[in-house]
């Protein structure tokens, strides 16, 4: 028996194995061997991204079984991280952060690409509930949530990505002549080849350096030039740097480092996101068992007043009760008939919201529109409840919520962007150096000797230009600055001030998160307490009244009590039964939410990150051993 569950639990485990794809697939460009390596500097590499998935995980399947689908909390855990549709979401933010990175390490303006925190599925009854909402989700801590800081204010850096020019010209130039005297004919034909290529890049230091080559051959029907055809051409190396506005890297790699943090904003924000939709998800499921519970009560008040109808008309037949008797019992069976449809419809009702927070495609396939969720677990109250002193829970909950851990984060990135703003405030000073090696060559033109020979070191090809060049024979030199002092300078000035504002107010939604923490935790703390003495006042009302209907059935049957008296007490009964089920699942709801307010949620469902980040839960999930064994 053993062997026969751990080989289904084996199997299924196999079966999620082969079908899973991850959820976010960038793919890489085909490399071209030895080529690629110089390319890659230079390549705009196109890397598609897989179309998003749309299909349930295995899971789903392997746990429907002769129309229904059986679900312990370990299932809701895992079909929730492999399938919800908001995590999924989410799931996309650090991806989106990363190609952030890599385009603010080009240099480029930082983009947003945050995404909301959703707020997860309701029940659609929430009777009794009454536990304070905890976080984002819930408004609890009123920070801001989607996504890290950006801004392009201040100095803006520099493109640092390096680029190759390349440019060519081709001409041919006919122009008329007023003076033939010097050039010999009516007309002067030029033929022209220009080339142009060079590298240029610049440095998170400021520093952009330029290299070229040029070279421009000419030649002319004109007799007149000494060297005809002939090409010059020269080698530049223009370096500049800024030492006042632009200078520096903490200004100019500063949308690397805040690109970095939002990175780390994206993945907590995706940790919220799981903490959310699963607190939401597990209220989901205990919602319904407590609706499973409700129905099951339901059911049984409509047996016993179905069975005192006919016991009273039976005994009204006998002529021993009035048949007023008769009616208030029909009326009873009348009522119970209502209570138990309003709990069919709760139950149909939540089976269709739970459904659709653990599918993809929510019930749009038949098969799961149809099946019915059979809840495996039973909602347990504790005995007793051990908590920590509440300055301790403060100090975890501090270190473990995510609210907190990003809002930091976020203070951190606008104080790193001030640096931007108040270097704008600078003048713009840059220096800047130029060394250029200059060369001529061509081949020398047979009547130019009555205008006097070329020297021998510009006769020659191409390789004699080349040659001029790197032995420097006609170096410029060049080097000089450039300052431009703004009037006035509203804008930088403005921007600066409005930076600082925002790294203020950046502080005071830290401070804000913190003591919403603390009260989080406080009500939390109180709710869950609340909760408990709620449960078990019900559980002891519950039993008196059990009692009390035992009493007034005896001494009904004895003939010391009314019909009306039974009834009521009936009434009384199946109300106080609702009302314990109704705080159990307020426990529940508030046993998660102080989970939530700690930052527990995670540990104490022993959730992954990582696992929730692939979509893929290693946790193994199997149907009943008597439903498995059925099903074989």
């Amino acid at each position: 028996m053993i062997y026969r569950s751990l080989a289904i639990v084996l199997l299924a485990g196999a079966a999620f194995a082969q079908n899973f794809t991850p959820e976010v697939t960038i793919e890489n460009p085909r490399r071209i061997p030895f080529i690629q390596p110089v390319l890659d500097p230079f390549h705009a590499q196109a890397r598609p991204v897989a179309p998003a998935k749309m299909t349930n995980s295995p899971r789903l399947e392997l746990l429907v079984s002769g129309g229904n689908l059986y679900l312990t909390v370990d299932d809701v855990i895992a079909l929730t991280l492999e399938n919800n549709l908001d995590i999924a979401i989410q799931r996309y933010g650090p991806y989106l952060a990363r190609e952030v990175i890599r385009r603010a390490e080009g240099g480029a303006p930082l983009r947003s690409v945050g995404i909301p925190i959703a707020a997860g599925p309701v029940s659609v009854s929430t009777a009794g509930v009454t536990a304070s909402s905890v976080g984002v989700a819930g408004g609890g801590s009123g920070v801001s949530t989607g996504g890290g800081i950006v801004t392009s204010t201040g100095t803006q850096p520099p493109t640092l990505d390096p680029s190759v020019f390349f440019a060519a010209q081709f001409q041919h130039l006919t122009t008329p002549l007023s003076n033939t005297n010097l050039s010999f004919v009516q007309s002067q034909i030029n033929s022209n080849r220009y080339y142009n290529f060079g590298y240029t890049q610049s440095w998170t230091t400021g520093t952009t350096a330029t290299l070229q080559f040029l070279s421009y051959r000419t030649e002319v029907n004109s007799q007149a030039y000494v060297l005809n055809p002939y090409t010059s051409g020269y080698i530049d190396l223009m370096v500049t740097q800024p030492v006042l506005q632009g200078w520096g890297r903490p200004v100019n790699n500063r949308f690397i480092r805040v690109a970095k943090n939002n990175l780390k904003v994206n993945d907590y924000n995706f940790r919220l996101q799981v903490i959310t939709t699963v607190s939401a998800v597990l209220n989901l499921y205990w919602d319904l068992v407590s609706f499973d519970e409700d129905l099951r009560i339901k059911q049984k008040a409509l047996e016993t007043a179905q069975q005192l109808y006919e016991d009273n008309k039976h005994q009204a037949d006998l002529g021993t009760l009035p048949q007023i008797e008769v009616t208030r019992a029909e009326a009873q069976v009348s009522q119970s008939k209502e209570d138990l449809l309003i709990a069919q419809t709760n139950v149909a009702q939540q089976e269709t919201v739970l459904k659709n927070a653990l599918s993809r495609t929510g019930i749009a396939s038949a098969w799961l529109d149809e099946v019915h969720i059979i809840p495996l677990d039973h909602i347990v109250v504790p005995e007793k409840e051990t908590l920590p002193a509440a300055n301790a829970l403060i100090e975890e909950a501090l270190a473990n919520r995510p609210e907190v851990e990003y809002t930091k984060i976020n203070v951190e990135s606008t104080k790193i962007l001030l640096a931007g703003s108040k270097n704008a405030l600078l003048p713009t000073l840059n220096l800047f150096a130029e060394l250029t090696n200059n060369g001529l060559t061509g081949s020398p033109n047979v009547l130019g000797s009555f205008l006097g020979l070329p020297a021998n070191t510009l006769v020659g090809g191409y390789g004699n230009l080349v040659s001029q060049i790197f032995r420097r024979d006609y170096p410029n030199y060049s080097a000089g600055f450039q300052l431009n002092i703004p009037f006035r300078n509203r804008a930088p000035q403005a921007d600066y001030v409005q930076d600082q504002l925002n790294v203020r107010q950046g502080e005071l939604q830290l401070q804000k998160a913190i003591n919403q923490v603390r009260v989080d935790v406080k009500n939390a703390v109180v709710s869950l307490q609340q909760a408990r003495a709620r449960y078990e006042t019900a559980v002891a009302t519950r039993v008196l009244q059990q009692q009390t209907l035992e009493a007034e059935q005896m001494r009904f049957k004895f003939g010391e009590s009314t019909i009306a008296t039974v009834v009521q007490a009936q009434r009384d009964l199946a109300g106080d039964q609702t009302t314990e089920v109704e705080s159990m699942a307020n426990y529940t709801h508030a046993k998660i939410a102080f989970d939530q307010a700690v930052g527990r949620t995670l540990e104490v469902n022993r959730i992954s990150i990582e696992e929730a980040e692939k979509g893929q839960v290693a946790r193994p999930s199997s149907l009943p051993e008597s439903v498995a064994q059925g099903k074989q």
